[in-house]
């Protein structure tokens, strides 16, 4: 899993914020499954109530590769808060998945 985005100082969020998050996958493929569930599941433990997910299947919207420059899937892009960052692969490392969201 790779994780891009800036530094840990940028990572605060505010108490009454939620975290937009979009997750781009490739069919029900058992990666792409395999990537909801994992990630499902950490944001229940680590952000419920707090968050936004949108998942959003490549082959049923194919123009969005090009507009969000997707590269690989599944991809978890962060848009809010600030900075936005994108991760890439099926979430099941816990630690990365926090850092990649500024939660570690």
């Amino acid at each position: 899993m790779e994780i891009e985005g800036s530094s840990p100082q940028d990572w605060t969020i505010a108490v009454d914020e939620k975290y937009s998050l979009r997750l781009f996958v490739a069919g029900a493929s058992s990666m792409s499954v395999k990537a909801i569930k994992n990630l499902q599941v950490i944001l229940e433990n680590n952000l419920k109530g707090k968050y936004e997910l949108e998942i959003i299947d490549i082959h049923q919207q194919p123009l969005l590769l090009q507009k969000e420059d997707i590269f690989a899937v599944p991809l978890l892009i962060k848009k809010y808060p600030a900075p936005i960052r994108r991760l890439v692969g099926d979430m099941s490392d816990v630690n990365k998945v926090l850092k990649g969201l500024g939660l570690n």
